[in-house]
């Protein structure tokens, strides 16, 4: 019987020293919270138009989303394929070393 009771206290003690370490987690992150409100509430808000064109980018992705959803879990085609013409991108040039200021290119080894 008296084992069990300081089974029972020391118990107790555990868990006060537990809850007490979860009070003091959470008011630590409160206040990190807090400062990171009082920060963003400093800011001053992006223009009207930077707004209008994020809003409209969000909702781009989402309608998106399932086309994009339906190829990537195999069932469809590529969301872009149909579109019409990509632009293309301009050929490079090949250059030479000389040409860019690099030194030449080592000469293939051949096999004696």
């Amino acid at each position: 019987m008296e084992s069990r009771r300081e089974q029972l206290k020391i118990q107790r003690r555990q868990q006060a020293k537990e809850s007490e370490a979860a009070r003091h987690r959470n008011s630590t992150l409160l206040q990190d919270l807090q400062k990171i409100e009082d920060r963003l509430r400093g800011r001053p808000l992006p223009r009207p138009a930077l707004l209008a064109m994020e809003t409209q980018y969000w909702a781009s992705v989402e309608e998106s989303i399932p086309a994009w959803e339906h190829f990537l879990l195999g069932k469809g085609p590529h969301p872009t394929h149909g579109l019409g013409h990509l632009p293309r991108r301009g050929q490079q040039k090949a250059g030479t070393a000389k040409h860019q200021g690099l030194p030449p290119r080592p000469k293939p080894r051949t096999a004696r």
